[in-house]
């Protein structure tokens, strides 16, 4: 989530014994984590590519070590690598997918225009290839377009209109609503080495805050999502704020919303659902709301987002309509099939969704982050073992979608406690699961006995009332595919207090034992350790053989060089805050490159560098002993500063080719980039000589001599 649409209240208002508690008792048990774990990992192909297993073997290995010279911080209009390294812009915000189509940096941009070009704000994405033998050199480029900056948007104008009060102009809101969702579009290298779009491919489109889309899984169908568009309950419009991504072994993409709550508004009394997660009573973020009524609105295009109740029953208004967001929604990247939410994965602002260790005859596992203060981290195990002849066909056409409601509609979601020992365990989230009181869960939320749809319409309730532990900001999470470890970047948290003090709750709640409230203060546990934790910190778990458990540690902590709890004894060559973004980059022979990147708001940081990337190959670790975190006194030099993004931005999204050969990145919200407000493709490495009109931008990192990155 980027840092500037966080949204500060906090909602979880259970008590929960913190993370930050947790952690105070268990800085680090790395001894736990090793002790006779020896693992199968999975490695998947980031794109779209089958799984593959690695058997961990006792033959001696080259090391993986980094082979580039960290370079310093910037505070710079501009991108910064390494020596011998070039970065190049690729499909900024405002990107035609059409043939014939153009840019110009001063054109006014139009709700059709909006709808045929890439989207705001690039976030989470993945490449997908086309065919084996080119999939380093041409792919599709899954997207997401996570939120809009207005003042860019509405540049030509002078800025958006009535922003602050009053009607939205319905052109306004609909090109606002097209700014959003998820790109894909088709991309291919020369033999110069230089990167470019295909317009016009049949591979291109948009989804966008209006695009029809399916509902799956236990919620689809069911009462809490019938609505006037869809009486039924199987369908709604959009996809909104999405921020992390997945992908699965059989070709999809997942785009996870995120902070999509305050797109809508409700004026009356709440569902307790609507409370816990936050939906606005005032006003809603951007006001499309205030556009219905407008001559030119379509089935009800802008009233949907008021969801104040107004008819009789639900299918009569849009009260339920915000119960149709919060999901995992899949898209088949190869065709033009209609997404579809998958709501067995649970109903919250999802940070990504990240594939577990994928092995032949046992359940596909996704991890997720609910990206707020003091929330939880869930995990999801489907019913279907995983068949090795799912795994994706690159270019075929086939239903992938169906696959994916083999492995995504049916299955049990978990959320995570963790225990001050080093040890963690899964609590499942079904309606006979017991609560800390002992009560059926189903019971606790007063529900039937067997509404497993109430459950995920209900997540975080019910994970409060499971006693799961509230966490530092959970985004992004990624998969060692050797070993199997799972790492998870806990953001920050300025509504964590000390140890054993209180706990005081949202909405007015005196515990969790209320639905509908969440912690707005949490003091701290084992595994989020610091108070008003303004840093952030890396952890990493290990799935047990017994079930339902794993084991956990801290794998570093950020901070400024100079912080007196500088826990991992990062330099000024490695500061960093704010972890946000994650990928394991496999390497083969069991080893790999972990790429880390931020969205840093703390000041003993930002005054020494802007936002950035570090890498760190955790395999390195392993021989060096330390008491604290993983990374620490004794090794933090193995963790190098790669990249800086330019002033203002966040640097997000992540992935690279199969051959390794190119990294690609994405900057979000820069302040003032790219250098040439005309050009779709040029050097990111160069600032601009007077204001240009900001745009998001996909960012390709290579070494100037063809070779691997990183290495």
């Amino acid at each position: 989530m980027s840092k500037e649409i966080e949204d500060h209240r906090l909602f979880n208002q259970s008590g929960n014994q913190p993370f930050a508690e947790v952690l105070a008792r268990h800085v680090s048990r790395r001894d736990v984590m090793r002790g006779g774990l020896s693992m199968a990992a999975a490695s998947m192909l980031s794109f779209g590519g089958a799984a593959q297993a690695i058997a961990s073997s006792g033959a001696q290995k080259t090391p993986l070590t980094l082979a580039f010279e960290a370079v310093h911080g910037s505070l710079t209009d501009a991108v910064v690598v390494p020596e011998g390294y070039v970065a190049q812009v690729l499909v900024p915000w405002g990107t035609p997918l059409s043939a014939g189509d153009s840019w110009q940096s001063d054109q006014p941009m139009t709700a059709e225009r909006q709808a045929e070009s890439v989207g705001m704000h690039h976030d989470g994405m993945a490449g997908f290839a086309l065919d084996e033998g080119s999939a380093s050199r041409r792919f599709v480029l899954a997207l997401n377009n996570e939120y809009i900056d207005q003042s860019a948007l509405w540049a030509p104008q002078g800025g958006p209109t009535n922003t602050d009060g009053g009607k939205r102009p319905a052109e306004e809101s609909r090109t606002e609503i097209n700014a959003h969702g998820v790109t894909l579009v088709e991309i291919e290298k020369d033999t110069q080495g230089q990167w470019s779009h295909v317009p016009g491919s049949a591979y291109n489109r948009r989804l966008t805050s209006a695009t029809v889309i399916e509902l799956a899984g236990p919620v689809a169908g069911s009462d809490y999502v019938k609505t006037r568009f869809s009486p039924a309950g199987f369908q709604t419009r959009g996809t909104n704020n999405n921020c992390g991504n997945g992908v699965t072994p059989w070709g999809t993409y997942i785009a996870c919303e995120e902070n999509w709550p305050n797109v809508f508004v409700h004026h009356g009394e709440r569902f307790q659902d609507d409370a816990r997660i936050g939906i606005p009573t005032d006003k809603s973020r951007y006001g499309w709301d205030t556009s219905a009524g407008d001559a030119t609105e379509d089935n009800d295009e802008f009233a949907r987002f008021d969801i104040t109740p107004r008819g009789e029953r639900p299918e009569e208004d849009y009260r339920n309509e915000a119960r149709t967001f919060g999901y995992q929604v899949e898209v088949d990247p190869y065709s033009d099939a209609l997404a579809v939410k998958r709501t067995a994965l649970g109903r919250f602002r999802h940070e990504g969704c990240w594939l577990g260790k994928l092995q032949a005859g046992q359940p596909v596992v996704f991890y997720s982050g609910h990206d707020a203060r003091n929330e939880y981290v869930y995990k999801y195990v489907s019913d279907a073992a995983w068949d090795p002849a799912d795994a994706n066909r690159p270019g075929e056409q086939y239903d992938r979608l169906a696959i994916g409601s083999k492995y995504m509609d049916n299955g049990t979601l978990y959320v995570a406690r963790f225990h001050p020992d080093g040890s963690g365990e899964w609590l499942a989230l079904t309606p006979d699961a017991r609560t800390q009181d002992g009560r059926r869960l189903a019971t606790a939320l007063g529900l039937a006995d067997d509404d497993l749809a109430g459950i995920i319409i209900n997540t975080c309730d019910a994970a409060d009332l499971m006693g799961a532990t509230p966490m530092d900001r959970p985004e992004w999470a990624s998969v060692d595919p050797a070993s199997g470890e799972v790492y998870l970047t806990l953001t920050n948290n300025s509504q964590r207090t000390a140890e054993d003090t209180q706990a005081t709750f949202t909405n007015g709640g005196d515990s969790l034992d209320e639905a509908g409230v969440g912690y707005d203060l949490a003091p701290t546990n084992a595994a989020n350790p610091r108070a008003d934790n303004a840093q952030g910190h890396i952890i990493r778990w290990r799935e047990s053989r017994l079930p339902n458990a794993f084991t956990w540690e801290v794998f570093v902590f950020g901070a400024a060089s100079d912080d007196a709890d500088n826990h991992s004894g990062l330099t000024e060559m490695n500061q960093f805050a704010s972890p946000d973004g994650l990928w394991f980059d496999e390497r083969g022979d069991g080893q790999g490159i972990l790429w880390i990147q931020t969205d840093n708001g703390y000041e003993g940081v930002t005054e020494y560098t802007n936002d950035q990337l570090l890498a760190v190959v955790p395999n390195s670790l392993d021989d060096i002993q330390g008491t604290g975190p993983v990374i620490n006194n004794s090794n933090q030099q193995q963790l190098k500063r790669f990249a800086v993004g330019p002033n203002g931005c966040e640097v997000t999204g992540i992935f690279a080719t199969p051959d390794k050969t190119a990294l690609f990145i994405n900057i979000q919200h820069p302040g003032n980039w790219p250098a040439d407000g005309n050009a779709l493709a040029q050097d990111a490495t160069v600032s601009a000589s007077g204001q240009v009109r900001p745009r998001a931008s996909t960012v390709v990192i290579q070494k100037r001599d063809g070779g691997p990155v990183g290495v």
